[in-house]
């Protein structure tokens, strides 16, 4: 069943269109990772689907409700990528605060609000102001704050792209134990994080969507076999060379890596590393494998 349904989508700032009539459908229960370089689209995407922002035409449901009919903030939970606190509060009077907001008594607020402490590693840090927690405390805070109403959907912008690794380590594996009960859509541009938790990507680029599918589809239509390797002095007219070899389909330089797709992996290896003896070019590293979810990515937003 689908939770979310997107159709023609598009957000236009006068002459700026930011997002250019995005479609895209979200299951109920999945995790959908929304990935892209900075200024893509995602953030105005997830504004508009959290209500922040209003679009400029297309369509949003949520299961059976039109966006236009009915407001569907109620069901979503939304954490900005740089979440916002009274820095003055105490964890538990801001998350008492928030479940109020939410519509809940003094009484729900303030034992949803000791449940959810416990739950993000907070509770000895209840009574402590905001303005005296890591970063890493505030993204556990935000968190909480973003289901304290138990939402249907769960949307996050970059939540873990301001952390440091024990922070951002932290917020994955809540995010994990949230994916066991609710639906998540969040925006990054930390690949392994899509890997780890996401079951569908979709990929944006100049505010149009590029790719999209499962993880376990994507991985089955576009891995390919791969060589890359590095060697002691890159030479332009070299590189050309390998380019026009039968068995490269594509070929890029990252930081004096040469990566290479190829057709056919024990071919392509044999005949390099003849031609790498008999040229006596020095080799620094050699290694073949498969595309990841990052080369697609590279590709995409750079095709």
């Amino acid at each position: 069943m689908n939770l979310l349904s997107v159709k023609e989508l598009t957000k236009r700032f006068g002459t700026n269109t930011a997002v250019d009539r995005i479609s895209f459908k979200l299951e109920q229960g999945h995790c959908m990772a929304l990935l892209g370089p900075n200024g893509a689209g995602k953030t105005t995407t997830l504004k508009m689907l959290s209500g922040l922002l209003s679009p400029t035409s297309g369509a949003i449901q949520m299961g059976e409700s039109q966006h236009e009919r009915k407001d569907i903030r109620a069901s979503i939970g939304y954490l900005p990528q740089y979440p916002a606190f009274f820095s003055w509060m105490s964890g538990r009077e801001f998350l008492e605060l928030s479940g109020k907001l939410a519509g809940m008594t003094g009484k729900e607020a303030s034992s949803r609000a000791r449940e959810l402490l416990a739950r993000v590693g907070l509770e000895t840090a209840a009574k402590r102001r905001i303005g005296g927690y890591s970063g890493g405390m505030k993204q556990r805070l935000g968190l909480a704050q973003a289901v304290v109403h138990r939402p249907q959907l769960l949307i996050l912008d970059e939540p873990v792209s301001a952390l440091d690794p024990q922070g951002r380590r932290e917020v994955m594996e809540l995010l994990k134990e949230m994916k066991q009960e609710t639906t998540l859509l969040f925006s990054t541009h930390i690949l392994h994080d899509a890997e780890e938790i996401c079951d569908d990507i979709t990929i944006m680029h100049q505010g149009k969507i590029v790719i999209e599918g499962s993880l376990q589809q994507l991985r089955r239509q576009h891995q390919k076999p791969q060589i890359r390797l590095r060697v002691e002095h890159v030479r332009p007219a070299w590189i050309e060379e390998l380019r026009g070899k039968p068995y490269v389909q594509d070929l890029r330089v990252e930081s004096e890596q040469i990566i290479m797709e190829v057709t056919a992996l024990t071919e392509a290896r044999q005949q390099l590393l003849q031609e790498f003896a008999e040229q006596k070019i020095e080799l620094e590293s050699f290694e073949t494998g498969r595309t990841t979810l990052e080369d697609l990515f590279m590709k995409a937003v750079q095709g």
